[in-house]
Formats: C-alpha cells, sequence, structure tokens
C-alpha cells in the first residue's frame, strides 16, 4: 500500500510502497478515506513524541473496516468508523471506567505504531475504541473529530464544564482552537479568541467569537481583561508553547480554569508557568488529552441536530504527496482551519 513515510527526524517525509498491515488480536484493519494533518503530526516528525523510525503519521481518521481481527465481537468488514487518537486497552480500570484518554496501556496511532497517513492502518481494542459513523456525517468530518474537535469538546464540556454566560478565551485558532471557539459559542459561553492571524480570527468570529485579539505583541491578557471586565472565567491555550501558556493563565479572572489542550516539548527545559498567579488566584489547571470513544455519543448527537458544525473548520483536501510537503512547515502555517488528506489522491 501506498503511505507517507518519516525515516528521520525532520527528514523530508516520502510517499512509497510499504507491507499492508494485518489486524491484531482484537483489532481491525481500517482503509483510511480521510485523515487530518495535525500540529501534534508536527511534533512527532519534528522529534518531540518517542517514534521509532521509520515511522507513518496519522492519528485523526475515518474509514472502512477492510479486515477484522480475532476475537472482534462488535464489528464487520464494511462498517464505517471512526476512533479516537487515544485507543485504551479495554481492560483497565481506567478503560472501564470510561477513561481509556488515559489508559496506562494505550495505543495512538501514528505514534506508538504507524498511523493513517496511508491507504491502510490498523487500530487495536476495536471493540473498545471504534465510533461507528452516523449515515449523516461525512468521512472528512468524522476524521475532523478524532483529535482536534473531540478533544476541544471534552476540555470544554468534560474538564472545563463551561456554563452559559461564561466568558471563555482561546489562544490559537488553528483546528482545534476554532473547534473550541464553535462549540463554547454552541454552550452559550461568549468567546474572545486570540491569534497572530488575521484570517483566522476572522473565521473564529464567524464561528462565534464575540471578540478577537491580534496577538502581535501586545499584552493579549490585558486586551483579555479590558475586553471581559477583569478576566475570562476559562481559558484554552490550543496552541502549546510557554509563551500562549502564559497568556491563557494571565488572561484568566480569580477563581478561573485554564485547560492546557496544546502540546508542550521541553524544547529549552520544563517551560515556565506562572503558577504565582495560580496560587494567589485560586485557579483551576486543567489537562485534556483527548475523548473516550463511549463520550462520542452525545457529540454526535449535536452534529447531527446541527447545533455543531464541524464540516465548517475543513479547508481543504490534499493527497499524500502535498502532506508530505506540508508537514515539515506545519509550525509556520497561516492556513486557516483543518486540512484533510486522502491517501487515495
Amino acid at each position: 500500500m501506498r503511505a507517507l513515510v518519516i525515516d528521520a527526524v525532520r527528514g523530508l517525509p516520502a510517499v512509497r510502497d510499504v507491507p499492508h498491515p494485518s489486524p491484531p488480536d482484537g483489532g481491525v484493519v481500517v482503509q483510511v478515506l480521510a485523515t487530518g494533518l495535525c500540529r501534534s503530526d508536527w511534533h512527532a516528525w519534528a522529534g518531540h513524541d518517542e517514534i521509532a523510525l521509520p515511522h507513518v503519521p496519522g492519528h485523526e481518521l475515518a474509514g472502512v473496516i477492510s479486515a477484522v481481527g480475532p476475537g472482534v465481537r462488535r464489528w464487520q468488514v464494511g462498517d464505517r468508523v471512526t476512533v479516537p487518537f487515544v485507543c485504551g486497552c479495554g481492560r483497565c480500570e481506567w478503560c472501564l471506567a470510561g477513561d481509556a484518554q488515559v489508559c496506562p496501556e494505550q495505543q495512538q496511532p501514528g505514534f506508538t505504531h504507524w498511523g493513517s497517513f496511508a491507504e491502510h492502518v490498523a487500530l487495536h481494542a476495536a471493540d473498545a475504541n471504534l465510533v461507528a459513523i452516523p449515515d449523516g456525517i461525512d468521512v472528512a468530518t468524522a476524521a475532523s473529530l478524532g483529535c482536534r474537535f473531540a478533544t476541544a469538546y471534552r476540555a470544554l464540556v468534560g474538564r472545563a464544564r463551561v456554563a452559559p454566560g461564561e466568558w471563555v478565551t482561546v489562544i490559537g485558532a488553528g483546528g482545534v482552537g476554532l473547534s473550541a471557539v464553535m462549540i463554547a459559542h454552541a454552550l452559550g459561553a461568549r468567546v474572545v479568541a486570540v491569534d497572530r492571524n488575521p484570517s483566522a480570527l476572522q473565521l473564529a468570529a464567524e464561528l462565534g467569537a464575540a471578540h478577537t485579539v491580534l496577538a502581535d505583541g501586545r499584552d493579549v491578557s490585558a486586551a483579555v481583561a479590558a475586553l471581559t471586565d477583569g478576566g475570562s472565567h476559562v481559558s484554552v491555550d490550543a496552541v502549546g508553547s510557554e509563551q500562549t501558556a502564559s497568556d491563557a493563565v494571565l488572561s484568566l479572572r480569580r477563581r478561573g480554569r485554564h485547560v492546557q489542550v496544546g502540546l508542550l516539548p521541553p524544547v529549552d527545559g520544563h517551560p515556565r508557568v506562572p503558577l504565582s498567579r495560580v496560587i494567589a488566584w485560586e485557579l483551576d489547571l486543567l489537562g485534556s488529552h483527548g475523548m473516550a470513544a463511549g463520550d462520542y455519543p452525545g457529540m454526535l448527537a449535536l452534529i447531527e441536530q446541527g447545533v455543531l458544525e464541524p464540516q465548517r473548520l475543513v479547508e481543504r483536501t490534499v493527497g499524500l504527496e502535498e502532506a508530505g510537503r506540508l508537514l515539515p512547515a506545519f509550525d509556520r502555517s497561516t492556513a486557516t482551519g483543518i486540512t484533510m488528506i486522502d491517501p487515495r489522491r
């Protein structure tokens, strides 16, 4: 099968033929019809995650089951499915409690094993992790849910527990940030979107942001405080840097809640966070690491009802060759919305 392969950290990805995967015990092989290009894939390419080389990235996906391994009970060839980017083992106390996103034995396509920038991908513990795609949702929309949208949904609904009327500041208007803007607005919150890209901020406004702040060297926290009468109730760092995490924390009002979604690689040692503010103002710091398959039905129901429209976030679809050119430059990209890959192209 064709796949986009990374042979060296920060090396130029190449499309070539690789062996077709076989389904693991309890798992399946999925023919990939759509897969998202995500900042997390860039982190793996850049060497911020431990991956075995050569490597095939890709963790946001949707497609059709093409092979079923021994022990699978709920799925069969031909089923349209998607999957969270964290696949739990299905057996541990965390999985049994519905928290597969923190499973100690988790598998992650595109990180712990070869991912979905390929014509087929193997997935583990299918009965615990696969999610059926409703008839009214297309594969590109379903693929966009697996990391950025589902992570934003759980960050706001399950972790921060955003309430109507609260102010929510979202730092970063990329895929996960725009998802957070849309979801927070649907929950009845008032949203401030922050980004360095004016086009991304324009899209954030179209998706429901009440205010936008251009991060062009100004004091972001002061700008947010002025717009929200003292700071937001909830902040989300959807980028993952020392600066954006600090801006998000400092944009909060007293007793506020911060959710860290963007990955913070220790490029220059562990990132500094303004913990003196956290202590003095009794702020809550929350991590959010994807969303378990068991939590998908509520989100899917809102999509089917038209309350949430993740399809509006899909900006373009490219083939594997173009994805190989885009991946190394992802951290410098000024594109708005989500780039989707069709491995058949």
